[in-house]
């Protein structure tokens, strides 16, 4: 069995911090790039990346090469005029001018932040944050960019910064589908649990405040020595004073949260608890069962309020699973409308007869204007990534998801106590794949959530009337809640094959309306 690498707690390291609005420094605060500046390191740091099986940089170097091939097809001069660099130097050292950030670069921009966040490594994080800068340095306003920072500076462990960005972000929306006030709650209630541990550590140990000064790798290293001579006295003394420095120092929240697991670990063994391995030892000051417990709690309950934010009721306001067989009685006989995005949909009038179908069936971030799209929602179903209208209250709540962690995951931090009676279990989580046994040889792009709930209804064939309206597969653009309006309509799906599917089964075809049974 190979042995884990041991980390070294480490002091944060100087660095210039950055001036915010009022003067206080603050890595929040936006630090002013030019896009030029931005544009020659994403082409540095595509000349870096190399083929291989790490599918997050892959994508990131795809990303890349988007956003380089549109700068270039934006700079490129007349036919007759000899070919420009990837990069060119514009007139701007004679003029002083910038470059201007556009909306054709906008998206593909952002694009390469997300994708850079997403590698998780030291310089693709950094290329995430000089992306999020280089927006804001010429629209202060953009939501994404906002939240782009807000991530990246959680991601390195800079939490408080990351809650004065989330909270810019917040300051500019009014539909929060992402749960950034519920993740901005969180994080503040995971820092005071965090706080209060470290409180109760020094108060139960104070000559640990004598090693607080002291590098916190050297103290770390000395504590873990005397850890291993068996003595936990005054092992422990140093382990809480290198604690508190790396606290008081600004540390970045995964490397104390990693040292404080470590240190419990050791307490406990020290303790002579159940599994450690080890008997009690004597003159040790957290072996005491209750002390170690309560420890055990607060560290606890600060990763759980990271995980998601403060939940006033666990058990989701009663909500029930609900199964496929189950699904499938409920929709048994009632004829059901499913209501697409679309603006052929926004900019009608079918709202009553909308809602005079036994069950209306919306999707992700959609947008109620009674008189055009009814008022009734009895089914919502979203993929799991976002939670656009999970407050909204519905009969049966579908959440869709590929990766069954990342599921699960979505369901604790996202799902809103109260707004659902029902939610689908995990033999709805990925209809096509799981229940159909579609595999990407026979459907290579990933569905929509509109055609998993279509190809489930199909498939159950319980309904005696199944009606689409207003699906045009975006051919009139997408009527969506103005936070999810910028959101870019993906590629990943493939619209033209789920279009073929419909018109394969339709029963009949108008300008709105499209009906399977």
């Amino acid at each position: 069995m190979t042995k884990a690498r041991t980390r070294w707690p480490r002091q944060r390291d100087a660095e210039a911090p950055l001036p915010s609005e009022n003067g206080t420094p603050s890595r929040a605060a936006v630090r002013p790039t030019e896009l030029e500046t931005c544009l020659r390191a994403c082409a540095a740091h595509s000349g870096k990346l190399v083929a291989g099986l790490d599918r997050r940089r892959t994508a990131l170097a795809e990303a890349l090469r988007n956003l380089l091939a549109t700068h270039a097809a934006m700079e490129r001069p007349p036919a007759a005029a000899a070919p420009a660099p990837l990069l060119r130097r514009t007139a701007k050292e004679a003029t002083g001018a910038a470059l201007v950030l556009g909306d054709r670069l906008m998206d593909p921009l952002l694009a390469v932040g997300n994708k850079a966040l997403d590698c998780g490594y030291e310089d693709e994080l950094k290329l995430a944050l000089l992306v999020a800068d280089t927006v804001l340095t010429q629209r202060t306003r953009s939501r994404a960019a906002w939240r782009l920072r807000a991530r990246v500076l959680e991601a390195t462990g800079a939490e408080a910064d990351a809650v004065e960005a989330y909270e810019r972000y917040l300051a500019l929306t009014d539909d929060d589908g992402f749960g950034i006030a519920a993740r901005t709650a969180g994080l503040r209630a995971g820092a005071e649990r965090q706080g209060e541990l470290l409180r109760m550590l020094e108060r139960d140990c104070p000559e640990a405040a004598g090693f607080a000064g002291a590098p916190v790798t050297d103290t770390w290293a000395e504590g873990l020595a005397l850890h291993a001579r068996g003595d936990w006295n005054r092992a422990r003394s140093r382990l809480i004073g290198a604690l508190l420095a790396q606290d008081r120092s600004g540390a970045p929240v995964p490397e104390i949260q990693e040292a404080l697991a470590h240190y419990l670990g050791l307490a406990l063994e020290a303790g002579g608890a159940p599994g450690s391995g080890a008997a009690p030892r004597n003159g040790n000051g957290s072996g005491n069962a209750a002390h170690l417990t309560e420890l055990i709690a607060l560290y606890a309950g600060q990763r759980r309020s990271r995980m998601r934010g403060p939940l006033a009721d666990p058990t989701f306001g009663g909500v029930e699973w609900i199964t496929l067989g189950e699904f499938r009685n409920h929709i048994a006989g009632k004829s059901i409308c499913l209501i697409a995005n679309s603006q052929r949909v926004g900019t009608g009038s079918l709202g009553a007869e909308i809602d005079a179908y036994d069950l209306v069936v919306r999707f992700n971030s959609y947008r109620i204007d009674p008189a055009a799209t009814g008022s009734r929602t009895d089914i919502h179903a979203s993929i799991h990534k976002h939670g656009f209208n999970w407050d909204q209250r519905v009969h049966t709540r579908l959440v869709f998801g590929g990766l069954a962690g990342d599921w699960k995951h979505s369901l604790r931090t996202r799902l809103v106590p109260g707004a659902q009676r029902y939610l689908g279990d995990e033999s709805l989580r990925w209809p096509l794949r799981d229940i159909g046994k579609v595999t990407t040889d026979v459907w290579p792009s990933i569905p929509t959530s509109g055609f998993n709930m279509l190809w489930l209804l199909d498939h159950l064939d319980v309904s005696p009337r199944l009606d689409l309206i207003g699906f045009d597969f975006y051919e009139s653009g997408a009527y969506r809640l103005p936070a999810a309006m910028k959101m870019p309509i993906t590629s990943v799906h493939e619209y033209t094959s789920e279009k073929a599917w419909v018109m394969e089964r339709a029963q009949s075809v108008t300008d709105t309306r499209i009906s399977l049974r």
